[in-house]
C-alpha cells in the first residue's frame, strides 16, 4: 500500500507519516510527560498507531524515551526530542508552513471569485 500524500502547491509533498511525525514532535516538545493514550486522542489515531510512531521516532534519534521517575504508575514515561528531533520538527514546519500559505492565497483567490458572482447574481 502507498502512503497518501498531501500536495500543495509550491509542489511540496508532505506525507501521512510526516504530518504525523510533526504532530508528534510538536505536541511532545510542549507537553513532555504527556501519554500515549492523550496523544493517540488528540492525533485521531490509535494508541498501537502512536506507540509505533514513537518507537520510530526513537529509532531514528529524534526522540529519547526515558522513565518518569515521579509518577506513582511506573510504566509513564517522559518524552525527550533530541537535537535531531527538534531540527526534524523544525523541517517538517517549514514544509507545512508553506504548504498552508499556498492553501490560503488559492482559498483567498475561490473566495473573491464567489463574492463577484455573488454581486452579479444580486446586481
Amino acid at each position: 500500500m502507498q502512503p497518501s500524500i498531501i500536495p500543495d502547491q509550491s509542489g511540496d509533498v508532505v506525507t501521512e507519516r510526516e504530518a504525523l511525525d510533526w504532530e508528534i514532535l510538536y505536541l511532545l516538545e510542549s507537553e513532555p510527560e504527556i501519554t500515549q493514550r492523550e496523544l493517540a486522542r488528540r492525533m485521531g489515531v490509535s494508541v498501537g498507531r502512536t506507540n509505533y510512531c514513537l518507537r520510530a521516532l526513537a529509532g531514528r534519534g529524534w526522540l529519547k524515551l526515558e522513565r518518569f521517575r515521579a509518577a506513582q504508575r511506573k510504566g509513564r514515561y517522559i518524552y525527550v526530542l533530541t537535537p535531531g528531533g527538534l531540527a526534524e520538527r523544525k523541517r517538517l514546519a517549514g514544509l507545512f508552513l508553506r504548504r498552508k500559505r499556498a492553501e490560503y492565497d488559492h482559498l483567498k483567490m475561490q473566495i473573491a471569485q464567489l463574492e463577484q458572482d455573488a454581486a452579479r447574481r444580486d446586481g
